[in-house]
């Protein structure tokens, strides 16, 4: 079981519940969130019935925060805001996503600023714990106030309303709760405008992303030593006291990763010994600062969706104990954007240097491998449209990689005149990662074709390792063949974590 208080959510846990891992199958809220959140409520109460005017408890939203409501109309009010703002499209955010962001949710409102019940954050969980997960379009948030859209369709499957995920299909939330043995929950004042309040739904699918990014990282070095080796390249760039002179973290973490791939030397290493090449070209002499940049835009990354994840992010925020109800702007998504859109650029780039691996591999000028490492060339093309493929998706990732946060239009009447464009940020990055998955799934396979081509000699003890697994799995093309389904099977050693397992039982943990 995980326990949420507000404070220490990492993406680990965030990773475990949305794939319901084991050790994770149910989260429970703390007794220290229960107890602040009870003082937060009975604080917001004691105003309210001195009838005091507060924003979203009992006035309009938006442009009508000047509209106050009857203390007769509050409960209702909530009911509206949640039904009128439920306006996203498009294809739902997937099951996995969705309990993440139903975990964000219930970790920000149990740090205790929101003056609503703690059985608002318990309802929330004992929907994730049961397995009632609501539908939850993908368009329509501008990322400012917050996900109001997508998260107007997360409180609308807590009031029993609108659709939930059972069995792969989109059904009645009442009719599942019905079948459940499970209430609705019943919004009392101010709770409708704190579901909805936050940068969550950007926030869970950017951490998802993160994870699928680090792991790919580990992936892109393996990658990119199988292709060094493929090639007959030096090791000499990844001497220590190059990483030195230049300290930037993930710069001399991607040399050190190189060295335990590739060792020393190997056979391949010892039969070029003597040749007349000087250098290498970027692609491999820098790989430890392309790699390296982009392990450390994903580790600033995590840094700020770690934060986000564990903030206060609605409006007003509640400060019981220092008597104040103050309006602000924390649920704007800027910080998340901008860290969203860096990392997106920083995934093109890794990306982009490993098809430039893919295009020397299959370019004769560049190696002394066969043409498109085509055993029959001319009889076969080889892996000509792998490369060209690869290229593809490098191109597409420049257009996705254009950043969101840049962007900002007007919205409700122009006083939400600013906004982040956070959750399309998310989106496309997902996209990025997926792309550059393929990529160096297209590189390991033209990387393994060619280490083939290069028998007798053998590759370092490590990447051998990993050229096995591969060849488990996805034969030596000796001829032209369907090579979409070899680039689906290593994609799938790559996301069951099958090769950086095999990685790690040689060298023990790559960093990240």
């Amino acid at each position: 079981m995980i326990e949420i208080n507000g404070s220490d959510l990492n993406v680990e846990q965030v990773w475990q519940v949305a794939y319901k891992l084991p050790g994770a199958e149910s989260v429970k809220m703390s007794e220290q969130s229960l107890r602040l959140m009870n003082e937060s409520r009975e604080y917001i109460e004691g105003r309210i019935n001195g009838g005091e005017v507060m924003y979203g408890v009992n006035t309009g939203f938006g442009a009508f925060s000047s509209v106050q409501i009857s203390k007769e109309d509050i409960v209702q009010l909530q009911k509206n805001l949640i039904r009128s703002h439920s306006t996203g499209i498009g294809e739902p955010f997937s099951v996995p996503e969705t309990r993440a962001i139903m975990l964000l949710r219930a970790n920000a409102l149990s740090r205790g600023h929101s003056g609503i019940r703690p059985l608002v954050v318990e309802k929330i969980l004992e929907f994730l714990n049961n397995e009632v997960i609501p539908v939850i379009p993908q368009q329509g948030s501008v990322g400012a106030s917050g996900d109001l859209a997508p998260l107007s369709h997360l409180a609308l499957g807590l009031m029993g309303e609108g659709k939930v995920w059972q069995n792969g299909q989109q059904v009645s939330a009442a009719e599942v709760l019905a079948q459940k043995g499970l209430e609705p929950l019943e919004l009392a004042a101010k709770e409708g405008l704190s579901l909805i309040n936050g940068c969550q739904v950007m926030t869970a699918v950017g951490l998802l992303n993160v994870k699928e990014a680090r792991r790919l990282a580990w992936m892109t070095d393996l990658a990119g030593a199988m292709s060094l080796e493929a090639l007959r390249g030096s090791r000499n760039a990844f001497d220590p006291l190059i990483a030195a002179t230049r300290p930037h973290p993930g710069e001399a973490k991607t040399a050190r990763n190189m060295l335990k791939l590739l060792g020393s030397t190997s056979p391949i290493a010892e039969s070029h010994i003597d040749c007349n090449k000087v250098q290498d070209a970027y692609s491999l002499r820098c790989m430890p600062a392309v790699h390296g940049a982009a392990k450390d835009a994903i580790g600033r990354t995590l840094e700020t969706l770690e934060i986000e994840a564990n903030s206060s992010t609605d409006n007003p925020l509640v400060f019981a104990k220092d008597g104040k109800v103050l309006s602000c702007g924390n649920f704007h998504g800027e910080p998340v954007a901008f860290a969203l859109d860096f990392l997106g650029v920083a995934m093109s780039a890794m990306a982009s240097i490993s098809e430039c691996r893919i295009a020397k591999l299959i370019n004769p000028a560049m190696s002394e491998l066969p043409a498109f490492l085509a055993p029959k060339g001319g009889l076969n093309s080889g892996l000509m449209i792998v490369q060209v493929a690869a290229a593809s998706l490098v191109s597409e990732n420049k257009i996705l990689a254009h950043p969101a946060s840049v962007d900002s239009i007007p919205t409700s009447a122009d006083k939400e005149d600013h906004v982040s464009m956070g959750t399309i940020a998310a989106r496309k990055l997902g996209q990025i990662v997926k792309n550059a998955e393929n990529i160096v799934a297209m590189e390991i396979l033209s990387a393994c074709q060619a280490l083939d081509i290069l028998k007798p000699l053998q590759p370092a003890s490590t990447v051998l390792e990993a050229y096995n697994v591969v060849r488990e799995q996805v034969p030596f093309a000796e001829e032209d063949r369907v090579f979409s389904d070899d680039i689906e099977s290593i994609k799938n050693l790559i996301r069951e974590g099958k090769l950086i397992a095999a990685i790690q039982n040689t060298v023990g943990e790559l960093e990240c």
